[in-house]
């Protein structure tokens, strides 16, 4: 059965980047996108902001981690991620976007790009 798992968003970052490291060593990077739709409904236009967790691995992450703050604009390319774990007893879930490519849009006004890893 075909299958595809591909995400793309533009928006800004509500909170900071936050770096988190797993056992074993590995280092994940994780912030809040806000991605604003705008429609109309009768005479009137409605902002409907969708908040989206993001995590980035690797390289990708620490040049996020460095790069980027709460408020800036981004372009994020990755795949949908579901999560479950369990709390006391009381089971959790989450759905996050796993980054494969972050770029950055209004860092100094241009448009960088961290280069590919």
């Amino acid at each position: 059965m075909p299958s595809l798992n591909k995400v793309i968003l533009m928006g800004n970052l509500t909170r900071d980047p936050e770096s988190k490291e797993l056992s074993g060593g590995t280092h994940v990077v994780e912030f809040g996108l806000a991605v604003d739709r705008k429609f109309k409904k009768g005479d009137d236009l409605i902002d409907d902001p969708c908040f989206v967790d993001i995590s980035v691995w690797g390289k990708q992450g620490e040049a996020c981690q460095k790069m980027i703050k709460k408020g800036h604009a981004v372009i994020v390319d990755g795949f949908l991620k579901f999560s479950e774990w369990e709390v006391n007893g009381e089971k959790r879930n989450k759905l996050r976007v796993t980054a494969i490519n972050v770029q950055f849009l209004d860092l100094d006004k241009k448009a960088k790009t961290p280069p590919p890893f």
